[in-house]
């Protein structure tokens, strides 16, 4: 199970969930893999780690629980910072 979060063209974040990813021909994301499009950063942050706790909740379920880190605001930014102003 892979999630992330992209920022697109046009100042759109993207929170993607992909399934088995190492069994697909293409590491390129579907549309269908998309979860979440928008243009607000804590709607961003909301969707995508509603989806990793849902997804560690089932992990939990099937008795493979997993030990995942929330993404966070800073994580996004510093990247996007030091693209635009170089620090």
């Amino acid at each position: 199970m892979v999630i992330w979060i992209e920022r697109r063209p046009g100042a759109v974040w993207a929170v993607g969930r992909m399934v088995n990813p190492q069994h697909r021909e293409s590491e390129t994301a579907r549309a269908d893999d998309y979860l979440w499009e928008g243009f607000e950063l804590d709607d961003c942050l909301e969707a995508a780690n509603g989806a990793l706790e849902d997804d560690a909740v089932v992990s939990e379920d099937l008795g493979e629980p997993q030990k995942v880190k929330p993404f966070n605001r800073d994580e996004l930014l510093k990247p996007l910072e030091k693209f635009f102003f170089g620090r």
